[in-house]
């Protein structure tokens, strides 16, 4: 499913065809949204609709599953399904329909067979009944992401039509979207078309042989990182070019480090879901035409959407250093991060499947990574970056350095950085798969924008070396296919900079801690003294930088945030000190999920000390795991909030309000490479990613941050708990901007982990 050809607006034909879209009951005469005449206008206010063909994924009344080829709809906060594309049937009568309600989930489950091939599979359910759910599958990653937004969008719009008290008795009678259910009685009603967003190509790109099901049980939603918003811990020096790639050497030295990192960096003609696609494909006859090393595989157990294990066989006539026949055994775990950009993590594995071979010898293969991110550029072509990244010996490293190895070409090491020249030169001799496919956009002129932008709309263009710049990092830097650092690309009439004086100087555009009270606490208020020796969690203060299992307060000039220009031109600028004390952190671990922590009888808010607070921030990170942790932060703040602040518009807001602002900063400062790409530096929407439940009760708002709830995130944290006790971790917690008004951002909390020990935590 990429994205159609653009079609062009008609007056009539147009407007018929989207008459027949969305079938929705009669609005009230009267009411705030109805229409004023027979062309469905509404109340002027433009609708987006999204459409395109999916897979209806579901099990009959009889217990057989079934997979169907479906045209879905969603314009507003309606949606509808039709075996045929209503644009090209006018009349068509949809065979379900239905609205996004305010409870709505978007489960993204990842990878998964669909009728023999691999399809990206969405799980849509009701957060209160957890019965009425269905499913849907897409055929790249990206649109299945898209299909999330739009289900996101629509939710966001019922939530704000709650909120306005819209036609009360409308909203409650209507008939909520329902993939798994008996198709319910349609009647029509259209509203003005002010943007079509097309989502995929056409039926041609889901047809496969059969309709077969299998089925898979997994949850997720995006929960990715990648290097941007906070400092790295490598240090890349360019060494090698390769076939025309360059290779760095990581010089940093960092601890928890097993080897000597390489990575090769090239720019690959295609989008990032091309390039994921391929690197993943078992096809062999595709695989044969790129990579040199790793081209028989076959799969050995699908461990969820996100992961895998695979099999591998080699004949050593293509590497000479090898005297037999190898085979090998790997492990895949692939993120999508929320700016498209894609992680794919292997690592050496064994299997019962897959005992020693017969005549085969059984290779080890070191853990690597590979990183695509979409290069932005001004040509139609797409284009994005591709790193690999190989963990080797340092001894044969060396040996190869200094030249006094002359078997570097015929090394696995050689054969794996070699992979990104491979892909390099396989789409250039196939540019008719290469076609990038965005969603096109048809708006009518007098389309307003709507109320609440899609993520799509919203993301923010590829900074990560204009941050890398600020960092005062290598130039060398593996987002940049040009030689001139000193660049200026535009795009939509909006001016990006990359110039390393011009960064430096944005450091002073960040506010101060005296300005940030004033515009977000109330300034004629007496602040309160907060004792840090009255309020004591169950994990210790740092008493240095070496003391195993305590935390301490960092400040916020690590973690790069939007800065005053950022909308104009995407300055990103040095967090400053944080708004918000951090007096406290608990580490508990429980049998279930532990919700509502500061209502505990024995919880810290409720102490005496703490009623005294004008405002109380706790953060709840809920870990899945046997058994399941929570590690709770909390943040005070000296004085009342400014009601009409970001904050404070944050703490009495609604959920789709907190859910598209709440943003987190991760940043492993030591620990091994492989967590460190796991976990990346990247912002992340956690209302986005994972699902927030939020408390506000008093003077305090507890956000439980449920990670169990994606399974992306789950492969993250069970990554991250194998190596928990070596890890240096440090968080941002911020409010993301999205007004002029509301910028420059500014970093609400931060904290640092230190090493912290599972065995530590405190039973509840």
């Amino acid at each position: 499913m990429a994205a159609a050809t653009a079609e062009q607006p008609a007056p009539l034909p147009l407007a018929e065809a989207a008459a027949e879209v969305i079938e929705v009951e009669d609005l009230e005469p009267g009411s705030p949204d109805a229409g004023s005449g027979s062309s469905g206008s509404g109340s002027g206010r433009s609708t987006s609709e999204y459409s395109g063909w999916v897979y209806h994924l579901g099990v009959n009344s009889i217990g057989h599953e079934y997979c169907h080829l479906r045209f879905l709809v969603i314009r507003g906060k309606c949606v509808a399904m039709y075996k045929r594309d209503p644009h090209e049937n006018p009349g068509l009568e949809p065979i379900r329909k239905g609205f996004v309600s305010h409870t709505l989930m978007v489960e993204e489950l990842g990878r998964q067979k669909v009728n023999h091939g691999d399809f990206y599979v969405l799980r849509l359910c009701n957060r209160l009944d957890k019965t009425k759910k269905g499913e849907i599958a897409c055929a790249t990653p990206g649109e299945a992401r898209k299909w999330a937004e739009a289900f996101e969008q629509a939710k966001q719009q019922a939530d704000h039509d709650l909120t306005r008290g819209v036609n009360w008795k409308r909203l409650q009678n209507e008939n909520e979207f329902n993939l798994d259910g008996h198709r319910p009685r349609v009647r029509r009603y259209a509203k003005g078309l002010g943007k079509l967003v097309r989502i995929g190509k056409g039926p041609e790109m889901l047809l496969r042989q059969s309709s077969d099901l299998q089925s898979h049980e997994s949850v997720n939603t995006n929960f990715g990182g990648d290097a941007g918003d906070a400092p790295e811990a490598h240090e890349w020096r360019f060494v090698r070019i390769l076939n025309g790639i360059r290779i760095f050497e990581d010089i940093a030295n960092s601890k928890g480090g097993k080897g000597i990192l390489l990575k090769s960096v090239g720019v690959v003609g295609a989008n990032p879901d091309t390039v994921f696609e391929m690197v993943l494909s078992l096809d062999k006859h595709k695989r044969y035409e790129w990579d040199m090393l790793i081209a028989d595989l076959e799969l050995v157990e699908t461990i969820d959407g996100y992961c895998d294990v695979v099999y591998g066989t080699y004949e050593p006539k293509y590497l000479n250093w090898w005297k037999s026949k190898k085979d090998f055994v790997f492990s895949r775990q692939w993120f999508r991060g929320q700016d498209g950009a894609y992680n794919i993590l292997q690592s050496p594995a064994s299997h019962k499947k897959k005992p020693s071979r017969h005549g085969y010898g059984r290779a080890h293969i070191n853990p690597t990574t590979w990183e695509i991110r979409r290069l932005n550029t001004s040509g139609s072509t797409p284009k994005c970056i591709v790193t690999r990244m190989v963990e080797i010996s340092p001894s044969f490293w060396d040996r190869w350095k200094r030249r006094t190895s002359t078997n570097f070409d015929r090394s696995i090491a050689y054969a794996l950085l070699s992979q990104v020249a491979g892909l390099r030169e396989y789409f250039a001799a196939n540019p008719a798969i290469t076609s990038d496919s965005p969603s096109t956009e048809v708006k009518s002129k007098a389309s307003e924008p709507l109320i609440i932008q899609s993520e799509l709309e919203d993301s923010e263009p590829n900074d990560e070396f204009y941050d890398a710049l600020v960092r005062g990092e290598s130039f060398e830097d593996e987002d940049s296919d040009d030689d001139d650092d000193d660049v200026m690309t535009s795009k939509a009439g909006k001016v990006k900079l990359k110039n390393v004086s011009w960064a430096i100087a944005g450091l002073a555009m960040k506010r101060s801690k005296a300005s940030l009270e004033r515009s977000e606490l109330v300034t004629n208020s007496i602040p309160v003294a907060i004792d840090s020796s009255h309020f004591h969690g169950n994990v210790r203060r740092a008493k240095s930088e070496d003391d195993p299992n305590s935390w301490s307060a960092p400040g916020g000039e690590k973690f790069m945030i939007r800065g005053k220009t950022y909308l104009s031109d995407y300055t990103k600028i040095a967090g400053g000190d944080p708004l918000l004390k951090l007096i406290a952190v608990d580490w508990f671990k429980v049998n279930e999920r532990f919700d509502s922590v500061a209502l505990h009888p024995k919880s810290l808010v409720q102490s005496e000390a703490a009623k005294k607070i004008p405002f109380i921030l706790v953060i709840n990170l809920q870990v899945p795991a046997k058994p399941n942790y929570n590690l709770v932060m909390y943040y005070a703040a000296e004085k009342p909030v400014n009601k009409e602040s970001l904050l404070g518009r944050f703490i009495d807001g609604t959920d789709a309000f907190r859910d598209a602002r709440f943003k987190l900063i991760p940043s492993i400062v030591e620990g091994y490479w492989m967590v460190k790409r796991a976990v990346g530096t990247r912002a992340c929407l956690l209302g986005k990613a994972v699902t927030c439940n939020y408390l506000r009760q008093d003077n305090f708002l507890e956000i439980d941050v449920d990670i169990g709830s994606s399974s992306v995130a789950r492969s993250i944290i069970g990554l991250v708990l194998g190596y928990v006790t070596s890890i240096v971790v440090d968080l941002g917690i911020l409010i993301e901007a999205k007004e002029e008004k509301e910028l420059p951002e500014y970093i609400l909390g931060t904290v640092r982990l230190n090493r912290v020990n599972p065995d530590a935590a405190v039973q509840i």
